[in-house]
């Protein structure tokens, strides 16, 4: 993947904050950090986008939906 160079303001306080997770070695250098920092928000956004798209379902469609069909079907299943 190529990679592109942007250019960012960030607070002092904050920076020093990034700053010191390097030095622990917790990344390798301030670019890895933001990357990560980036993918990770950018994975949380993807997944509470997915609960808000749950969330409009009708429950009680969408039961009747996957029940549709499955009258037929029951009898023949194995008995637990």
């Amino acid at each position: 993947m190529a990679a592109s160079k942007v250019a960012i303001s960030i607070d002092r306080e904050l920076l020093a904050q990034l700053d010191n997770l390097v030095v622990e070695q917790m990344f390798a250098s301030r670019s890895q950090a933001i990357r990560v920092a980036i993918e990770e928000k950018l994975a949380r956004l993807r997944r509470s986008r997915l609960a808000r798209e749950c969330a409009k379902l009708d429950p009680a469609a969408e039961q009747a939906m996957a029940e549709e069909g499955m009258s037929g079907e029951l009898a023949q299943w194995p008995e637990y």
